[in-house]
This record gives C-alpha cells, structure tokens and sequence, in this order.
C-alpha cells in the first residue's frame, strides 16, 4: 500500500474530499495529496499512500501546467466566480488579441504575487481563508514565482474573455494571476475556470477518477521513484548503501550538486531522498524508504 496515485479530482470536491475518499477505497489512514486545489476546481491531484506519504514534499517542488479561463468586466473577493463581486464594469471596449498577447508576455518569466486571502496559504501558521471566516484581517505578503510560458489559447471578445494556458512554479495562485493581468490591461478580472492538466509528471491523459479507483484499488499505486525526475539523482556506491539506509552520510565527495535535494540510488534502486550537507560536504539522508 504504499505509492503515488494520479487522481483526477472533479469540480465541487475539496483536495481533503478526495483524501478521505481514497481513504475508504484503500482502507489505510496514511494518506496525503501534493498542491491543493479549490472546491471549483478540476484537474490532476497527486495523492500519496503509506510510507510514499512522506514524500509527499518533494512532489510540491514540482513545476504545474493549468488552463485557465478568464473573464473581464468583473472582480471577486476571492479571485474566481465563486465569491462576492466587489468590481463591476457592465460596459466596456474589449482589450484586443494584440494587447492581450502583449500583457501575457510581460507577466512571463519571474514575477511578484499576493495570493489570495480566500486560499490555505499560512499566516503565522494559520490558513488565511480561515482567519477571514473568524472575521479578522488578512494581508498576505508577496512572493516571487515563475511563470514558465504563458499562451494564449483562445479569445473570445462577444464573451469577454479568454483562455490561457500557464506553466509555473509551485506556489502561483492563477487567480491572483488572472486578476494581475485584467489590472494590467486596466479592467477588472475574474479567473472562472481552472483545470491542472500537470503536476511534474502527473498528467492529466492519465489521471484516474475516484470512480476508476475504487475498481482497481491497490493496483492504481504507482512507484514514487518514477514521479521525482524533477530532482537530480545520485547514485550512490553500493558499499555506502547500508551506511546510508541507517542514517549516516555517503562519505562521498566526489561532486558538489547544483541543488541540496536529490534521489538516492544505489545498484539502480531507488533508496529514498539525500540532502546534500555544504558544510560536511557529503549526501546525507532526508527520507529513507524501508525495503
């Protein structure tokens, strides 16, 4: 019981629903999801179960690919079209292909964000979009993300609106994104469909619905290994591999890595995550699968 499942998570179901869902099919606790999505949303959810729980971490460092639509003349408290309309312009010149395309390219690269305060993200430990329930005040800081390519997939003017495709670096909120392109183009902006169609090697031709799952059950559990070619591999020498599995470092010093995280081989298995120790200048265990 122990792996990577690609569930396809349907609209109207929060990330922590599809948790307690898989749960129930799987019959084992230890269960845990990388990247959440929105209730509204749709789209890849890697899951994790057993012991692959513990790599869950390594999974968000992933990059993500979303297609989102995104509707001008209006703004939300909540960046999408479930919350309360708080700008509204009823009539207006739509921005032309040309203008739109411009944009885009100026928000490609890496750029600055607040979140939303309707999401999970943490404010001194607490979810924003908790604190806002309790009626406190949220002011959620910026960060740098970024964004890999952004395109423009369809536009719509009789609608006003248009469809983007957005690949980025974990922690982009593409509704902060769509309501930062609609203040570029000086009209207000609301992000009014959201679908991931990846998450690092997660793709959505082959996610599996809660529906396809509970057919197959433990035979839907995919390697954890074959899911973390985001991080750079180090194959360690298999006379290290005992030394490693119980916790002490490779002794190894035979290269300094670009990135601290990094898959550990040994003989071509696969034997969890290292860190790379600058001081000690060695790889030293982070996460150790049993065997």
């Amino acid at each position: 019981m122990d792996g990577f499942l690609n569930i396809l998570k349907p609209p109207g179901m929060s990330s922590h629903d599809v948790i307690s869902a898989v749960r129930k099919v799987l019959h084992i606790k230890r269960v845990g999801h990388a990247g959440t999505l929105d209730p509204a949303a749709a789209g890849v959810l890697p899951i994790a179960a057993g012991q692959a729980a513990r790599l869950i971490e390594y999974l968000e460092l992933a990059d993500k690919t979303y297609r989102a639509e995104l509707t001008f003349g209006f703004a939300t408290d909540s960046g999408d079209d479930t919350g309360n309309i708080i700008e509204e312009i009823p009539d207006f010149a739509m921005p032309t292909r040309e203008a739109i395309d411009q944009v885009l390219r100026a928000f490609t690269g890496r750029i600055r964000q607040v979140p939303p305060a309707h999401s999970a993200i943490k404010i001194n430990g607490r979810r924003a979009c908790d604190l806002l329930r309790q009626g406190k005040e949220v002011e959620v800081p910026a960060r740098e993300v970024t964004i890999h390519s952004l395109q423009l997939l369809a536009y719509e003017p009789e609608r006003k609106r248009i469809l983007i495709d957005v690949q980025c670096s974990k922690g982009t909120y593409i509704r902060s994104l769509c309501a930062d392109i609609g203040t570029a183009l000086n009209l207000p902006a609301t992000m009014t469909f959201l679908v991931r169609s990846r998450v690092g090697d997660f793709a959505l031709a082959e996610a599996q619905t809660l529906e396809e799952l509970a057919v197959l059950k433990e035979k839907a559990l995919l390697a954890p290994e074959a899911y973390l070619d985001h991080l750079p591999r180090y194959d360690l020498a298999p006379a290290r591999e005992k030394a490693f599995c119980n916790g002490l470092g490779t002794g190894e010093r035979r290269r300094v890595p670009q990135t601290d995280t990094l898959r550990v081989y040994s003989d071509g298995r696969f034997l969890g995550i290292g860190r790379y120790d600058r001081t000690r200048q060695e790889i030293v265990p982070a996460k150790v699968m049993n065997r």
